[in-house]
Order: C-alpha cells, then sequence, then structure tokens
C-alpha cells in the first residue's frame, strides 16, 4: 500500500493528477491530511467520489496508524510504541509539564551512532522510518490536538535521515500542513555535519547537540561518532549561525560520576562554547545494561551547573521524566511486552 501521510504539497499534486484532479486538489488532501486529520480517503469529501475511488484502486491510503501498545509513568509521562522498520518498533514519549505538552519523536528504527550509555544505539540500526512514519507519531496519540512541542530526540539520528526529518519538519511548519512555529520544534543530533548543515541551512528549527565531554578523547570513549565528527569542526559549523535572537542552540550533557562531572569539564565546557549562544542542559544518567556507568549525584550537578554559571554559560538541570517506564533519555529501546494493554519494560 501506498502512503498519503508524509507527502508534501508538490507530491501530493502528483498524486492529484495521476487521478485526474486538478492542481489545487493537492491543497485539499493536504488539509483533510494534516488539519482535518482524517484516517480514510473516503473521508475526504470535497474529492470527487470516483477520484478517491481510483486513489483506493491503485493502492492509496491515508496511512495512519495507532500505537500497538502504551505505557503510562506515575509522574505523567507516556510511552508509544509503533511499528517501526527492519522488525524493529519505535517509540514516542509524551510530556505533559504544566502549560507545555511535548512529544519526543523518533526518526529511525535503532540507530547507527553507537553511543555506548544509550540503549537506542545498544540495539544497533535496523532502518530509517519515512516522514509519514514521523508525522504519524504526532497525529495518532491520544494527546495530539494538545501539543505545544516536538523534539526529536526519541530513537535515531535525525540528521543520519535527514531527507525524511527534513520533509517532516516541512509539514510541522507549511501553512498548508500544521502551520506550527519552526521554534515549537528541537532536533538533536551527535553532530552528523552534512545533515546538520542542511538543518542549520533549510530550516529554522532550535538545534541541541549531544555533546557530553568538554575533551575529545574522553568524548570518543563513549561516543565514538567524535572520530568522524570532531566536536572542534561541529561547533565551527555552528558558528556560522545566528543564536543569538529566536532560534536557540543548546548542549545536551549527560552526567557520568567520576567520568565527565569535575570542575576540570565544567571550566573547558565553559571555554568550548564561549561565543556561541548556546546554552547547556545537564541530564542525570540512567542506568541502561551493557554500560558500567553511574549517574552524577544531585549536589555534583548543581555544583557544575553552578560552575558554568558563573563563567557565563547559561546551565539547567532537565528534571528527569518516565524512568519508571523507561521513557527518560536514553532508555528507549523499541521492545514491549503487552499487559491489560500498557507496557512494561
Amino acid at each position: 500500500m501506498k502512503k498519503l501521510l508524509g507527502l508534501n504539497l508538490a507530491q501530493l499534486g502528483e498524486v492529484a493528477a495521476s487521478v485526474g484532479l486538478r492542481p489545487f486538489a493537492a491543497k485539499q488532501m493536504a488539509a483533510w491530511l494534516y488539519q482535518k486529520r482524517v484516517t480514510d480517503i473516503a473521508a475526504m469529501t470535497d474529492l470527487p467520489k470516483q477520484a478517491r475511488a481510483r486513489l483506493a484502486e491503485e493502492g492509496w491510503t491515508v496511512g495512519r496508524e495507532e500505537p500497538v501498545a502504551e505505557a503510562r509513568s506515575t509522574d505523567g509521562t507516556a510511552k508509544y510504541l509503533f511499528r517501526g522498520v527492519g522488525g524493529r518498533d519505535i517509540e514516542a514519549v509524551y510530556i505533559p509539564d504544566r502549560e507545555r505538552a511535548t512529544l519526543c519523536v523518533s526518526s529511525q528504527a535503532g540507530c547507527r551512532m553507537g553511543c555506548r550509555f544509550c540503549m537506542t544505539g545498544q540495539g544497533g540500526w535496523q532502518g530509517n522510518l519515512d516522514a509519514g512514519a514521523i508525522i504519524n507519531q504526532v497525529l495518532s496519540i491520544p494527546e495530539s490536538e494538545s501539543l505545544t512541542n516536538i523534539v526529536f530526540m526519541g530513537m535515531g539520528e535525525p540528521a543520519d535521515n535527514i531527507e525524511a526529518v527534513l520533509r517532516a519538519v516541512e509539514i510541522l511548519t507549511a501553512p498548508w500542513g500544521l502551520a506550527w512555529s519552526p521554534r515549537r520544534i528541537t532536533v538533536s543530533t551527535i553532530g552528523k555535519l552534512d545533515g546538520l548543515r542542511r538543518l542549520l541551512d533549510e530550516t529554522q528549527v532550535h538545534i541541541a547537540v549531544s555533546l557530553h565531554s568538554p575533551f575529545p578523547t574522553e568524548r570518543e570513549g563513549i561516543m565514538p561518532v567524535e572520530k568522524a565528527f570532531a566536536t572542534r569542526d561541529v561547533l565551527a559549523e555552528l558558528r556560522r549561525h545566528d543564536f543569538a535572537h529566536q532560534r536557540r542552540l543548546s548542549m545536551e550533557y549527560t552526567m557520568f560520576a567520576g567520568l565527565n562531572d569535575d570542575m576540570r569539564h565544567a571550566d573547558a565546557l565553559a571555554r568550548l562554547l564561549r561565543g556561541t549562544d548556546a546554552r547547556v542542559n545537564l541530564i542525570r544518567f540512567h542506568k541502561t545494561p551493557g554500560f558500567e556507568g553511574a549517574p552524577s549525584d544531585r549536589s555534583t550537578m548543581e555544583r557544575f551547573r553552578d560552575r558554568l554559571n558563573e563563567l557565563g554559560i547559561t546551565a539547567t538541570i532537565r528534571a528527569s521524566r518516565g524512568e519508571d517506564i523507561m521513557a527518560a533519555c536514553g532508555m528507549l529501546a523499541g521492545k514491549a511486552k503487552t499487559n491489560n494493554n500498557k507496557t512494561d519494560e
């Protein structure tokens, strides 16, 4: 079957032409898909009945799929399991926080980046999601209508699946799509340069870079991608762009006890980021199988944060959410056991 979900306006125009519809039908189809959020072509009632029938005959479907399972945390976080690719399912995490309602979406089934502390990376890579599978996560959770923010921080490296991610961002932000401001969207990356350049040049979304150490040798020890995409090269690319106004640049810094959490690291991190307008999100490490590291304690994280702030780098400690359902940072694996329609990993 062929999916309409995930197609942009030009692609919908090609589909419309293929069944004898005039060019304006592309906007009609987009409105049904992304604004009225239909799940069946038959519901697109301002398209001629015979055109709808022909779309179905040619194998087109809307392409919406409901989650196959869910888990709910005591803190209100919800994790949804969706059918993925290559035999591996994917997960999206809904995080309510007062006036904000954020969805963390996946862009790949697994990940090729091999970060040693991340459960997604430990399971390897099974395939890229298409734009439809990314947008489906946004449209198919029960809380879809209340979302205020999207973060590409789920399974996968967005810059390693850049075509699908760019098209998903286009659909999220275009007037004919969901018409969101790009300021409501953040894309996280380890710094894969070809994809990062396109995100910077072709979108206005916020950028978050997974850093985790200011020292290249130490970073390479937990993130092998440092060898291919050196921190110095990533920062050189970032410095070409303006983050002093509405667009935001942040550094994700997971803290490991005795590994990257002393004042030597804080001082080096401040030197590294000086002049970038980057803020730092300090993240408590969530213990994962196969990695021997331990989380820094709260007082250590607070001292690290305070030191960065003293040195002129805005730093905050990110609240940990959904750890009891394996939904916190670094814990997504795309696996679930179903029990009364909930997941318990």
